[in-house]
This record gives C-alpha cells, sequence and structure tokens, in this order.
C-alpha cells in the first residue's frame, strides 16, 4: 500500500529523490524500522519526528505502533501535504503532521526521531525543551536519530550519553553498512 501511494505523490510533489523511489521499503521504511529493532515503544509513547520529509520515519513508526502517538513536523509545506495525504489514506489514527519550524512548536513528548536532518548537536539544541523526563519505556526518553558514517565528532560535540545501535546488525543490505541509530538520553 505505501509503495503506490508514495509514486503517486512522488510523481506530483517530488518527496523522494526519483531514483529512490524504486528503492522505497529498503531505503526508506526498512530504514525507519531500524528504530523498532533499537526499542518496542509501549502504548502512550508521545514521539516527535522532525524534519519529517515524505514521513520517514514516523510513517512506518506510526504503522507499527498504532498505539502510540506521533506528531511529524517539517518546514515545507508540499512535503506535509503528501504526509498528509498518505496519513489519510492509510487511516493512520496516531498521527499528527504540521509544517512548522521547531522553534514555533508547543509539545512535550518521549522521544524525538529524526533521519539524517541535521548534525546531533544541532537537533539536541532544537529539540531537548520538547523532550519530558521519563523512562517507562526500556531506553530512558531521549532521542532515536538515524545517521551515518563516522559520528565520533559529532557525538563528542553533544556531550550526553549516547548508545549506537548498528543498523547492518539487524538488517543484511550493503545500504545499511555505516548506517547508525543513536540513542541519546535526556
Amino acid at each position: 500500500m505505501l509503495g503506490p501511494l508514495y509514486e503517486h505523490w512522488n510523481d506530483q510533489i517530488n518527496v523522494i529523490s526519483r531514483k529512490d523511489i524504486e528503492e522505497l521499503y529498503s531505503r526508506h521504511v526498512l530504514h525507519s524500522l531500524a528504530i523498532a529493532k533499537a526499542i518496542q515503544f509501549k502504548p502512550f509513547t508521545k514521539i516527535l519526528d522532525v524534519g519529517t520529509g515524505g514521513g520517514f520515519p514516523g510513517i512506518p513508526l506510526a504503522i507499527l505502533f498504532p498505539k502510540s502517538q506521533f506528531l511529524l513536523v517539517d518546514s515545507i509545506g508540499k512535503k506535509i501535504k503528501v504526509v498528509q495525504e498518505v496519513v489519510s489514506a492509510l487511516g493512520l489514527e496516531n498521527v499528527t503532521a504540521k509544517q512548522n519550524r521547531m522553534e514555533e512548536i508547543e509539545y512535550e513528548c518521549d522521544f524525538v526521531v529524526a533521519r539524517a536532518v541535521a548534525r546531533l548537536v544541532k537537533l539536541h539544541r532544537w529539540t531537548r525543551k520538547h523532550i519530558v523526563k521519563g523512562d517507562h519505556n526500556a531506553l530512558q526518553n531521549g532521542w532515536l536519530l538515524l545517521k551515518g558514517g563516522d559520528l565520533t565528532d559529532e557525538l563528542k560535540e553533544v556531550r550526553t550519553n549516547s548508545r549506537l545501535f548498528p543498523i547492518a546488525d539487524f538488517f543484511e543490505n550493503e545500504f545499511f553498512a555505516e548506517k547508525y541509530v543513536i540513542h541519546l538520553r535526556k
């Protein structure tokens, strides 16, 4: 169901690169679901997806965790339009999508998720006020971020406890060779 929806909307509003649309499931959906390999969100967990673009990682996670609440935010209106249309077509009642800059968002959550949006220190600064203290999930509240490459310098910049989950440990696909789920604690 996701494939045809994204192909339809991508033809109208380019939210996924044209070469990547053929790899939607492996490079976008599966990549998003790597977060679910690091944590199984308990019911009523609140998640903020920053810079969601076409709805990644938020939409795949919302499908997998229907009892958790998701706010998907992006500053680009056409991307949020696609997210809203996909959410509506799928009948997802646990997702809200907003076109806003992070400075304008008033939302308390357990976790912030993002996929290669900005350096860790920027994401940390933009979103730290949104995360409430707590640990009713297996991981302490904080950030669950999808990033790749050498993260040594970025992790030093944030100066908070972190844990890296190599995605290659979860999925056998060369695309994930140097990609990680990063958990930063509040």
